[in-house]
């Protein structure tokens, strides 16, 4: 349920954009992004950073594309979301306890999984040279390809592989590390 009201805004630009098009879109991105940090208010009393981070460039990229009725402002808001991303998870190699990485993932590794640091520091450069690559393949799909085109590459191919970028990652992450057995007592 998280997820799909993680997904709304995206789910709500595409709606909007097969309908009245990309500025009505960009307006629609706009107030579901609002709408996502208000649930976020209501129902934990805090809001994400990374929701956060993407409603501020989406406020700020939506009004430039709205004001200057040019669709690229709104096109490279993914990217800078993307290498904002890039730059945190690769600057917390150096900075910090543990990685960012680490901090968002935590929660996910099964009870009693212990996963050394260097694992955690190698999976944060490679998921920041992910989004990094990703940046840049947003760009090249919006200076090459139709408006509709990209849209259909943000709205159904970046998601997903986002996604299977994560598991795979997860996965790598938890190979070979089995829970920490108990010490047996001794009778």
């Amino acid at each position: 349920m998280q997820t799909l009201i993680e997904l709304a805004p995206l789910i709500a630009f595409f709606a909007a954009y097969k309908f009245a098009g990309i500025y009505v879109a960009t307006a629609v991105l706009m107030g579901a992004m609002l709408l996502l940090l208000g649930w976020d208010w209501l129902s934990r009393r805090e809001i994400p950073k990374m929701h956060l981070v993407s409603a501020v460039l989406v406020w700020d990229f939506g009004t430039v594309t709205l004001i200057l009725h040019d669709v690229r402002f709104i096109q490279w808001k993914a990217t800078v979301f993307y290498w904002l991303v890039a730059l945190a998870l690769g600057g917390s190699i150096w900075i910090g306890r543990m990685t960012l990485l680490e901090r968002l993932m935590t929660a996910a590794i099964p009870e009693g999984h212990r996963v050394p640091a260097e694992t955690w520091k190698r999976s944060s450069l490679v998921a920041a040279l992910f989004y990094l690559a990703l940046g840049a393949v947003n760009l090249w799909v919006a200076y090459t390809m139709s408006e509709k085109s990209w849209v259909f590459f943000k709205t159904w191919l970046t998601i997903p592989v986002v996604f299977l970028f994560t598991a795979g990652l997860m996965f790598w992450i938890l190979r070979g590390y089995q829970p920490k057995e108990e010490p047996k007592e001794s009778t």
